[in-house]
């Protein structure tokens, strides 16, 4: 369903560890309404796992999905990159048919989403 390059997982486990409890620690994607295209991406350590959650094991990394997330980050990808202005993760989404300039915010070829204005 998502994949997540090795610089990605490797980034994820090293935010864990700065955790207090990271053997307590999901890592949550999704997806909500908002943006300037429509949908944004959430991603963030979470403690609680819902039992509509489907949960994924990527690098070691226990990552939960939420219902309503996943037909939009079917086939996500996740990656992290450092560059002389600093580090961040990239996601390129199959299932977009518009983005931003940021590429933080998307449209799905069904879906317009809740845009919002930038």
């Amino acid at each position: 369903m998502i994949e997540l390059s090795e610089r990605a997982g490797h980034k994820i486990q090293e935010m864990l560890q700065e955790e207090e409890q990271p053997d307590k620690l999901y890592l949550r994607i999704g997806v909500k309404g908002g943006g300037c295209s429509g949908f944004t991406y959430g991603m963030g350590f979470d403690e609680t796992k819902k039992p509509e959650d489907t949960e994924l094991l990527l690098h070691g990394i226990r990552v939960l999905v939420d219902q309503e997330s996943e037909k939009y980050v079917r086939g996500l990808q996740i990656d992290y990159k450092e560059s002389i202005m600093g580090g961040g993760f990239t996601i390129h989404n199959p299932n977009a048919t518009v983005t931003c300039g940021c590429g933080q915010s998307f449209r799905t070829a069904t879906d317009k989403g809740t845009p919002e204005e930038c």
